[in-house]
């Protein structure tokens, strides 16, 4: 059993397996793809992933719905769990967002729950499973950022967006993603998402492309972040009263000697944030001393564009050593969605308008000595 399962293994590392041919979907954060209002988007995400060729299953408890998800967090580590060490899934996938998934930390790390029983796979999410990348990334997990089951999958229109499909397609059928370049458009948010609204379009507009803010137009390194908002709970207890004490028991934000040389990605929610709010969760960042560390920014458009120009100043403003700070990028809460390797090399070019991921860079030796613990 264990030379099956490190021969796949090897597989999975080198690109052998044509397709990750079966997806378990989990709710981390929320209950909502169990509610009845939602259910013709899921159902409509469930064909899509069939005509993929693609086998959807559903955790047990991610389909239990709002309430049940909130009051379990117990149960949502479970699915997680399962979903590591059921060999029959070859990718997770994350429901949606929300934000409390920060409570699955005494139920996942405690007794070291998680890292028995983790394995090497696509786990793909965004929005409030930033947490979930970093609980991944403190076990080695190189992760997937950018796309959720309900936000992309089930889009409404009649097809998925072009630029969010090709990215999705990519990843699953080579398990990774080379590179990254600007969408040609981006979408106005959808206000409608109930059942007359199938098969409308999203309004669309021009985008720009990727905004060189300050520093070297040509950095590298490997990237990790998320959403801005969720990265915040870890340092406040506004939203709620222990997110502060449980992300600082389990060291859930890296040390600064592990964001050394590395790109920091930041994105903001649907919430959008005033302008002054923005400032402070990045003057909070900044205080951690993670700006004198990093090789750069990379920094998602915000949703509708909102605070487009406010976002872009406090930028600058806030963050003052000459660190490159790359902006407008198709990365979180905006549509349409690129999805961004965590734990991978990467090498970014706002000049050529690129990012390029490469997997051979010191990645044989650390998956040897991951796959084998």
């Amino acid at each position: 059993m264990v030379w099956i399962w490190f021969s796949k293994s090897i597989n999975l590392f080198l690109g052998g397996w044509d397709i990750a041919s079966t997806i378990g979907i989990v709710s981390l954060s929320s209950g909502v793809i169990g509610e009845d209002f939602v259910k013709h988007e899921v159902e409509l995400g469930i064909q899509r992933l069939k005509d993929l060729g693609l086998n959807p299953i559903f955790l047990p408890h991610s389909l239990k719905g709002l309430d049940f998800i909130k009051d379990h967090p117990e149960a949502r580590a479970e699915d997680l769990m399962q979903a590591f060490s059921d060999d029959s899934i070859d990718m997770i996938l994350c429901a949606i967002g929300g934000d409390d998934t920060y409570r699955l930390l005494p139920y996942l790390f405690e007794n070291d729950q998680l890292q028995k029983v983790i394995k090497p796979k696509i786990f793909l999410g965004f929005s409030d499973t930033t947490m979930n990348h970093l609980m991944l990334h403190k076990l080695g997990v190189k992760t997937f950022y950018g796309q959720s089951f309900l936000a992309d999958i089930c889009e409404l229109d009649k097809e998925m967006l072009p630029y969010s499909f090709h990215y999705f397609k990519e990843l699953i059928e080579t398990r990774r993603i080379t590179e990254i370049r600007p969408s040609d458009l981006w979408y106005e948010e959808r206000t409608d998402f109930s059942p007359k609204a199938l098969g409308t379009p999203l309004t669309s507009h021009v985008n720009t492309g990727f905004d060189l803010l300050q520093g070297n137009a040509q950095f590298e390194g490997k990237i990790l972040g998320g959403c801005l908002e969720s990265l915040y709970d870890i340092f406040d207890n506004s939203r709620y009263a222990d997110s502060r004490e449980l992300c600082q028991k389990y060291k859930l934000f890296p040390d600064l000697s592990d964001w050394k040389g590395k790109i920091l990605l930041l994105e903001t929610s649907e919430e959008r944030p005033e302008p002054d709010d923005f400032k402070k969760m990045l003057q909070a960042l900044k205080e951690t001393g993670i700006f004198e560390v990093i090789s750069g920014l990379l920094v998602g458009k915000p949703m509708d564009e909102t605070f487009y120009d406010d976002y872009k100043e406090a930028l600058m403003n806030i963050i003052d050593s000459n660190i490159p700070i790359v902006y407008n990028l198709n990365v979180g809460h905006a549509t349409p969605r690129a999805i961004v390797p965590f734990g991978v090399h990467a090498y970014v070019d706002a000049k050529e308008q690129v990012i390029r991921f490469d997997y051979n860079k010191k990645s044989w030796e650390e998956f040897l000595s991951f796959s084998l613990v």
